[in-house]
């Protein structure tokens, strides 16, 4: 292969690998890339657990055999098997040689013996199983460190892997390491950006693209949307009493118990907005499933030490709610039912569409503002609140189901 030809191969490497947005693409384009670029059959790309003292296959590219998945969940090789990686090679590098590739090939002697041939043994018997006749192996290193491993084979019959075919891999690898580690950053960056840096849990960003996401899923084929807004009741007094450490502990501990709720409802998100305002979304459960996982969010938040329970909110497109046509209608109404639940000092959530008064206070809310946070902004005047009936309507249970002004609701939908 022609030095021109190989250097169009490593760009076309380098731009493919710079243009994933994910880990799986990138990881596909690496595999792929290093495939075309040598002219093999197939590649592969494997990650070094050394937690876990294993070799953890990431991506198969090209022809795979019945027993390799593209994606696999569990395709892994004790490392103890391929001793290359930890033993071998790690003694060049410590020497202040380089890392580089090496050539296997299905015709690779059986009797050798020693420790050192272990790994040779082992791919050579793999390539026979599935049918290939020649492999080059790449160690893929950043930081200094061993990563993992690029490999790429080529069937029987065709032309075996030569020296320059090693010393182009190793070359390959360098730049498969490199396209790696930026996604590595990147997908960091987007982990901060949407994450709440004290809690851990999603920030309001993220709770944006999802509901949104899930609004659009709802309008599409009806899937069930909730979610549930509360506030951590107490915050300020353990902030003024007891310094605001002690007050960041007791967020950190209602983010814990929000997410173990949270996990009641698959594929729930768990999120902090701001404050002491928090949020779970939840796409696909019943509104019944969300309620509960509301209620026992409010039974764990009140044995918080120093806290004083949780005022909590939840709206759902599973109950008589009225039309939603945007995510920013369903944040005003499990906001609405939030205020209630505030205001009424109830220790179990107010349900929009189970409360009698829910929806109307969403869609007529108390002052001229149509924000989301409205109810707080600018609370009812104290004749206001008399008019409003207790949680639940006359009879005062919280989440009973019943009228919630639905028919008031009409027409007031936001565009």
């Amino acid at each position: 292969m022609g030095e021109d030809v190989r250097l169009r191969a490593v760009v076309a490497l380098a731009q493919a690998m710079a243009s994933a947005h994910t880990p799986r693409e990138t990881w596909r384009a690496a595999a792929l890339g290093a495939r075309n670029a040598l002219g093999g059959s197939f590649a592969a790309l494997s990650m070094w657990e050394r937690e876990l003292g294993r070799l953890k296959v990431l991506v198969n590219e090209g022809a795979r055999a019945p027993d390799e998945e593209e994606f696999p969940d569990a395709e892994t090789y004790p490392v103890h098997q391929f001793s290359e990686i930890t033993e071998f090679l790690h003694e060049r590098w410590a020497g202040g040689g380089e890392p580089n590739a090496w050539v296997e090939t299905a015709e690779g002697p059986d009797a050798l013996d020693g420790q050192g041939y272990a790994a040779l043994r082992g791919r050579v018997a793999a390539l026979r199983r599935r049918g290939r006749g020649a492999c080059v192996v790449a160690p893929i290193v950043m930081h200094g460190r061993a990563w993992g491993e690029l490999y790429v084979a080529r069937p029987v019959g065709a032309p075996v892997f030569d020296r320059h075919d090693a010393d182009f891999a190793t070359v390959l690898a360098a730049v498969v390491a490199a396209g790696i580690a930026q996604t590595e950053r990147l997908e960091e960056v987007r982990r901060l950006a949407f994450t709440d840096p004290l809690t851990g849990l999603a920030n309001r960003r993220a709770v944006d693209m999802r509901l949104d996401e899930a609004v659009e899923r709802f309008l599409a084929d009806g899937t069930v949307v909730s979610l549930v807004v509360c506030d951590l009741n107490g915050l300020k007094r353990v902030n003024d009493t007891h310094g605001h450490a002690v007050g960041d502990r007791l967020l950190e501990r209602f983010g814990s118990v929000l997410s173990y709720c949270g996990a009641m409802l698959p594929g729930a998100l768990a999120a902090r907005l701001g404050g002491d305002e928090f949020c779970l979304v939840s796409v696909g459960p019943e509104a019944d499933e969300v309620v509960a996982a509301a209620e026992e969010l409010c039974v764990r938040a009140g044995d918080l030490e120093l806290g004083e329970g949780v005022a909590c909110g939840v709206a759902s497109t599973g109950d008589p709610i009225g039309p939603v046509q945007s995510a920013r209608r369903l944040f005003r109404l499990a906001d609405a039912a939030q205020y209630r639940a505030k205001a009424a000092r109830s220790p179990k959530p107010v349900v929009a569409g189970r409360d009698g008064t829910v929806v109307a206070l969403a869609d007529h809310p108390p002052a001229a503002s149509r924000d989301r946070r409205s109810f707080r902004d600018a609370p009812p005047t104290p004749a206001a609140l008399a008019e409003l009936p207790p949680p639940g309507g006359p009879s005062g249970e919280v989440g009973s189901s019943g009228a919630d002004g639905v028919e008031g609701a009409k027409g007031a939908e936001e565009a």
